[in-house]
């Protein structure tokens, strides 16, 4: 299969790639995300220090692993050499699966370690799965479509949690339950996805060759380019934790917007988002000259975050109703935060000229990012307990958007100045 895709042509390659990223990372979300369709009453007593709502520590403790396995993958997804990436998907998607087939029989409150478990090996599947993608000149095409996955299914998941819990299935089996009917599509996806052959000569003409990195390599790079990486990395922690707030509290949102009993709100608003930001990316394609596609990339990360914070005053003096507003929010969230996952450090390398590996810059951002929303929850949790999500939303939604934009044009201008140097 390999060889005829090699020798097909090219838009042959670029829809079996697309399709096979697409399918493999919508399906794992499946396995991450469904849970957060339950409500999850009650709360958790810890010894001397407070009483948390049980939903929140379970979120907290799925993304703590998440977190962990981000930092892991720093060094993890950098250095695995392609020809193991698919077999490390499967494995890190069953020991998620078995996680929550744990969490559906350990009693609670001691199935929250569970989730812990299961955020431990998911964190790997993206920067697994961008590896058989990045460094060929339709990255971009291939990145924007990938990206749409984790927007549209994050929404079905969730859809498709309520749905099973609505047919009686229980909060605790539901997750369990809501992974296994994506497997089958998720071992057919991933078993495309190894028959991909690698960037030819002409991509790495025009976007650097790729390859694995040892920490020296990593170290190096770093130092490099510190000051603009680090006001990218500080932009995508504001954007990471908005993003997993927004996420995984949509269904209260959403009642709180008076939209409770309408499930599929959840995967209709997010397939619009979806489609938006993944049709934006894709028009990269069409920036051929990577120092300009760096500065178009960044213009995007800024509007994103003037929507969201434009969007949300809109929203509060009732010239926009809920829905549009949320709406709204998601594509100025994703313009920003899509970006980082496929494109921006794609190009960014290919750029700078620098042999290496996006999945090193990506799961760099992601650590300190999901650290960021460990911290927000906590937060929240501990100095602002009764503020209802709402509230909280729509002030943590004008902080980003002031945050993320002070960053953005920070990182421009830094990166506009680093390109404009004679290349050595």
């Amino acid at each position: 299969m390999t060889a005829w895709l090699t020798s097909s042509p090219p838009i042959v390659l670029t829809l079996w790639a697309g399709f096979a990223a697409f399918a493999t990372y919508f399906c794992m979300y499946a396995f991450r995300k469904a849970f957060a369709a339950g409500t999850f009453e009650g709360v958790v007593h810890l010894p001397g220090v407070a009483s948390l709502q049980y939903k929140n520590v379970l979120i907290i403790a799925q993304i703590a692993g998440y977190c962990v396995s981000k930092f892991a993958g720093i060094k993890i997804v950098s250095e695995l050499t392609p020809d193991k990436r698919a077999r490390a998907i499967l494995v890190c998607i069953g020991v998620a699966a078995a996680a929550l087939a744990l969490f559906a029989v350990v009693p609670r409150p001691w199935n929250v370690i569970c989730l812990f478990a299961n955020g431990l090996p998911l964190g790997m599947v993206w920067g697994l799965v961008f590896g058989f993608l990045e460094g060929r000149k339709v990255s971009d095409v291939l990145g924007a479509g990938v990206s749409a996955s984790f927007i549209v299914a994050s929404g079905v998941a969730k859809d498709v949690g309520k749905r099973l819990l609505v047919a009686g299935v229980s909060e605790t089996l539901m997750p369990i339950v809501a992974g296994l009917l994506f497997a089958p599509a998720l071992v057919g996806s991933v078993w495309m996805l190894s028959k991909i052959p690698k960037p030819t000569a002409d991509d790495e003409r025009l976007r650097t060759r790729r390859d694995s990195m040892n920490a020296p390599a990593r170290a190096s790079l770093f130092r490099a380019y510190a000051p603009g990486l680090v006001a990218l990395i500080l932009l995508y922690i504001f954007l990471t934790a908005y993003r997993d707030f927004r996420d995984n509290y949509a269904p209260e949102l959403w009642a709180a917007l008076g939209y409770g009993l309408r499930p599929s709100v959840l995967s209709t608003t997010e397939t619009i988002v979806g489609l938006s930001v993944m049709a934006v990316m894709a028009l990269l394609f069409l920036v051929r000259d990577n120092k300009r596609a760096l500065i178009v990339i960044h213009f995007a990360l800024l509007a994103g975050a003037l929507i969201v914070g434009l969007s949300t005053l809109a929203f509060e003096h009732a010239l926009i109703g809920p829905r549009t507003w949320m709406t709204a929010v998601g594509l100025g969230l994703y313009l920003g935060y899509v970006p980082y996952n496929c494109v921006l450090f794609d190009r960014l390398l290919a750029s700078l000229r620098v042999v290496g590996t996006a999945g090193f810059l990506i799961y760099v951002a992601d650590a300190f990012g999901y650290l960021g929303t460990v911290a927000t929850y906590l937060a929240k949790d501990f100095f602002k307990p009764n503020l209802p999500v709402l509230e909280f939303f729509k002030t943590f939604s004008y902080a980003a958007a002031l945050l993320c934009s002070t960053c953005a044009v920070a990182s421009m201008l830094y990166f506009a100045r680093r390109n404009s140097e004679p290349q050595t």
